[in-house]
């Protein structure tokens, strides 16, 4: 038989180990869960949250996942689903830019219903994040499917069916039918995050979570899935319009992303947000509150003129819906809103994402006189930089610049244990109160010697 990609990826996920892991890879997927934890628990009474969970509360399962807020346990995919909502929807979780962007931390809604439903170990969930990390990253660095009218979250469904089925203790067969299973019904359309968005532009990794979690369950029990999922006549590639290339020389080797770091350190390549908002404006929104405090009064400003890259125009600053933003979706993917609200109000939190601040009449008035242009050498230095130029014309005639091209969270300018604490804080303190946000972080800092996921769910539970 031939050795597939599926087969590739199975015998890396099968073979890896904790101890495999460098030490900094440990620690990082120890940040990245504080900050999923972090986001979940601040988005946990929006809309499309509560739908969720409502919907997956109306399950139970013997051997369930806990649905993050709650005491209930629901069948892990829609655990997975519920918890994957939360975590995406603020648009706050971290990122990867390459050929394809992703989110990576979405992985751990699948990977803590997954690893809740088998009593996994600490240890164990951070292997699997690590994994999950790894192939999403990977896939991203082999092709682009967005420009193709394809999803990010459909290179997501792979990974997390790898890590549901890793914390399932598969053997490679199995996971190679989790894989091809997972691939053959995943597929997701870019629709969702062109023109005005919509709330299914904050759980779509949700619902690939689900599939995932869903594909290991099935092939747990035996079912076997179509194959070759990536190469077939029919399959991925073919599908999608796309080419993998050499990907799956990289997890024969496990070649390790970043030297010294161990065959899963892809994570140390991701970035997390500092903002509550799409991550291609991250640099757009430090360098206007950077010309904010110099400007001081906003109605000094006559026009605001953006410099950016190609991804970040075509993803967030080329459609007419970006300068009438009318949901919380298209504001929090629109780089004129963005950047002006944070030249405006002084600061880019949940407030400024609201209803009543996007739709104002005032605001949509200034956003006609905030321009958006592409920069040939910004373009040229993603997806290594994420570089935006801002200029601000004042109505006495002076024109104010500033350019950031590594904004505060990312891979080359990350942020601190004590940052990344404080932006947790921020968004759990509300709920859980400084005893309960202290309990909850400590735990997550001692995750690999956490003996079950139940210990992490509990100290979660909204009061």
């Amino acid at each position: 038989m031939t050795t597939t990609l599926a087969h590739r990826l199975a015998n890396y996920a099968c073979s890896l180990q904790f101890g495999d892991l460098g030490i900094n890879v440990v620690h990082e997927v120890k940040r990245r869960l504080i900050d999923s934890l972090g986001c979940a628990l601040g988005a946990w009474n929006e809309e499309p949250c509560r739908i969720a969970r409502e919907i997956a509360s109306d399950f139970s399962a013997t051997h369930g996942a806990t649905i993050i807020g709650t005491d209930h346990k629901a069948p892990p995919d829609w655990a997975a689903f519920a918890n994957g909502c939360c975590i995406r929807y603020f648009d706050y979780n971290d990122t990867y830019l390459s050929k394809e962007p992703a989110h990576p931390s979405d992985n751990f809604s699948a990977v803590l219903a997954a690893g809740e439903s088998v009593g996994a170990t600490g240890k164990e969930m951070i292997l699997a994040t690590a994994i999950a990390y790894e192939v999403q990253c990977r896939l991203c660095d082999a092709a682009s499917i967005r420009a193709r009218g394809w999803d990010h979250p459909t290179y997501g469904a792979f990974s997390t069916a790898l890590a549901a089925a890793k914390l399932m203790k598969l053997d490679p067969e199995r996971t190679r039918h989790a894989i091809n299973i997972a691939g053959v019904h995943c597929a997701a359309f870019r629709q969702a995050r062109v023109g005005e968005l919509s709330h299914w532009k904050g759980v779509a990794f949700a619902n690939a979570a689900r599939l995932g979690v869903y594909a290991a369950l099935l092939a747990r029990a035996g079912m076997t899935g179509p194959a070759p999922i990536f190469e077939g006549a029919m399959g991925f590639e073919k599908e999608l319009g796309v080419s993998l290339g050499n990907v799956g020389q990289l997890f024969d080797k496990a070649q390790e992303a970043v030297p010294g770091e161990g065959p899963a350190s892809m994570i140390l390549k991701t970035s997390i947000k500092y903002w509550p908002a799409e991550y291609h404006s991250q640099s757009a929104i430090e360098a206007a509150l950077f010309l904010g405090k110099e400007i001081g009064d906003p109605a000094k400003i006559r026009s605001v003129r953006i410099e950016s890259h190609d991804a970040s125009v075509d993803i967030i600053g080329s459609e007419p819906e970006k300068w009438k933003p009318e949901t919380r979706e298209t504001a929090d993917h629109s780089l004129p809103y963005i950047t002006a609200i944070a030249l405006i109000d002084g600061e880019v939190t949940e407030k400024q994402f609201q209803p009543e601040r996007f739709t104002d009449p005032k605001i949509w008035k200034f956003l006609e006189e905030v321009t958006v242009q592409r920069n040939d050498e910004l373009s040229a230095l993603y997806a290594r930089a994420v570089a935006n130029i801002v200029h601000v014309t004042l109505q006495d005639g002076r024109t104010l610049t500033k350019r950031v091209d590594y904004p505060l969270g990312n891979a080359l300018n990350p942020v601190s244990d004590e940052q990344l604490e404080g932006k947790f804080n921020s968004l759990v303190m509300s709920s859980l109160g400084e005893t309960g946000a202290r309990k909850l972080l400590d735990a997550a800092w001692q995750l690999e010697e956490m003996k079950s996921p139940d210990e992490l769910m509990r100290l979660a539970k909204m009061p």
